[in-house]
């Protein structure tokens, strides 16, 4: 088990734009080559916009895109003139394939934190797909079977427990709370990379919300 603290992570961003960004993997002019993926995963995004702050539009590739809205509210609008507005609790998946452009931004009046994860699929190319669950189910999974992974959602409460899917890879991220994986405490933005671990529990030591990522292949996690 290897963790990562969310003080690790790279900072981006325009923070006079409204635009502050916190990179847990290798992005952009932040390359680290000891740390471009972990299993399926090459990239896990915290941003935060500020009322009327967002990301003008941008094209992307062989590229599944899911985003997990923290607080606030985020709007989305792609080169296919779909627009929607996903919030805390949704899930949203956008499949770049062969590509697609898009515009994000925060079109409400309070800040916006939302977490972005990039998987490699398993074969490029094939034809975009966008797709929202509303309001996801705790403990429901949610298949992306073109990454070979499965997000799992886990809302806890004071002291619950909750099983570490059993992996080649599991990807693991606090987006609220604190919790105890292992005998380390994570934290929110804090992370964890699993590899081959069986029997893995993570404790809630107050409310505490984590996302899970079970990928069955990948490239090496380095």
């Amino acid at each position: 088990m290897d963790v990562r603290r969310a003080s690790e992570r790279y900072r981006g961003g325009d923070p006079a734009a409204g635009i502050e960004s916190w990179h847990s993997l290798s992005f952009g002019p932040h390359y680290d080559p000891d740390n471009l993926r972990f299993g399926a995963v090459i990239a896990c995004n915290e941003e935060h916009l500020g009322p009327g702050a967002g990301f003008d539009e941008h094209p992307h590739s062989h590229t599944e895109i899911v985003t997990w809205v923290i607080a606030g509210e985020l709007t989305h609008r792609d080169s296919t003139g779909r627009e929607t507005v996903i919030r805390p609790g949704d899930v949203q998946r956008l499949s770049a394939a062969s590509g697609v452009r898009h515009v994000e931004r925060n079109a409400g009046r309070t800040p916006l934190t939302f977490l972005q994860m990039w998987l490699s699929p398993l074969k490029p190319g094939g034809e975009p797909r966008y797709e929202v669950v509303r309001g996801i189910a705790d403990s429901t999974p949610y298949a992306l079977p073109e990454a070979g992974a499965m997000l799992h959602v886990r809302r806890l409460t004071p002291g619950e427990r909750t099983a570490v899917p059993a992996a080649p890879y599991v990807y693991v991220h606090v987006t609220r709370g604190t919790v105890r994986l292992d005998g380390e405490v994570l934290t929110a933005g804090d992370a964890a990379r699993l590899t081959d671990e069986k029997d893995a529990e993570a404790v809630a030591e107050g409310e505490a919300e984590v996302l899970m990522w079970e990928m069955s292949a990948g490239s090496d996690p380095t």
